[in-house]
């Protein structure tokens, strides 16, 4: 089974390239959607929670990992390696980035992410670890409430939008990496305010790539995972938009079974 978790319903939008990509693939999600969101939290909350939904996924038969959040590929994804070295864990981060910098006619690439996230600087040090390049971030914090409650197209939406990319526009960029699962959601309000001439990368697509170069590459790992359609869906709170979401995605409402973490969250001890 493939685990797949994120601070809220972001991590839906890579479910979705899970089942396009890897169809054959049980998947089991979770969202933290209690907790949501992690962009704004300290980096020992952040590592905390992410042990917790890998705790969790194991719990309920993950054989692999991709870490659907940003934040926690940005800030946990070496610590989780290490805190669970057998299990194979994919982040988000880096295959997005690899994507933006062969993609980018002129080397000018925007990065738009959580504050924990532009914090980090990661995308900005692996950037021009493959090469010479500009890179301009910008933090977004509304951006994940705002696509949480829904509000995509909403004229406030693209108030905000506009004052958050304006420097990105200045800047002249070509390539934009949506550096939050949530962003997607977004991406008809970011490309009008942006513009046809930048591409606009969604890292969740290159990180299920990855994932399938790998399974292709190990098949004795490939043949260790459930293949069905029994897919799994968790979250710590159910709010009624988690619904709408879903169906915008599928094509119809899946069902979602909620864990109340630190209460009732008493998955197996992995060693």
């Amino acid at each position: 089974m493939i685990g797949v978790f994120d601070s809220g319903v972001g991590g839906l939008s890579l479910v979705r390239e899970l089942f396009l990509k890897l169809p054959e693939f049980q998947v089991v999600y979770f969202g933290d959607t209690a907790r949501v969101p992690y962009g704004t939290k300290g980096e020992e909350v952040i590592k905390r929670y992410a042990k917790e939904d890998v705790d969790f996924l194991i719990s309920q038969g993950a054989k692999i990992i991709i870490i659907a959040c940003h934040t926690v590929s940005s800030v946990a994804s070496d610590y989780l390696r290490k805190t669970f070295p057998k299990i194979p864990i994919f982040e988000v981060v880096t295959p997005g980035i690899e994507e933006a910098y062969q993609k980018s006619a002129r080397q000018r690439i925007g990065v738009i992410g959580t504050s924990a996230t532009v914090r980090s600087g990661l995308h900005k040090k692996l950037l021009q670890s493959i090469g010479q390049c500009e890179v301009i971030e910008k933090e977004c914090p509304l951006f994940v409430p705002l696509v949480e409650e829904s509000f995509v197209n909403r004229p406030e939406t693209i108030k905000i939008a506009r004052y958050y990319l304006r420097e990105l526009k200045l800047k002249k960029i070509d390539t934009l990496i949506l550096a939050c699962t949530h962003y997607p959601f977004l991406k008809s309000v970011i490309k009008k305010v942006m513009g046809n001439q930048v591409r606009l990368i969604d890292p969740a697509v290159s990180a299920v790539n990855k994932l399938a170069e790998y399974l292709a590459a190990n098949p004795e790992i490939s043949n260790s995972l459930l293949k069905n359609n029994n897919h799994q869906f968790f979250a710590s709170d159910i709010p009624a938009k988690f619904a709408q979401i879903s169906k915008k995605l599928f094509g119809k409402e899946i069902k979602i079974e909620r864990v109340k973490m630190e209460i009732e969250l008493t998955a197996k001890k992995y060693v």
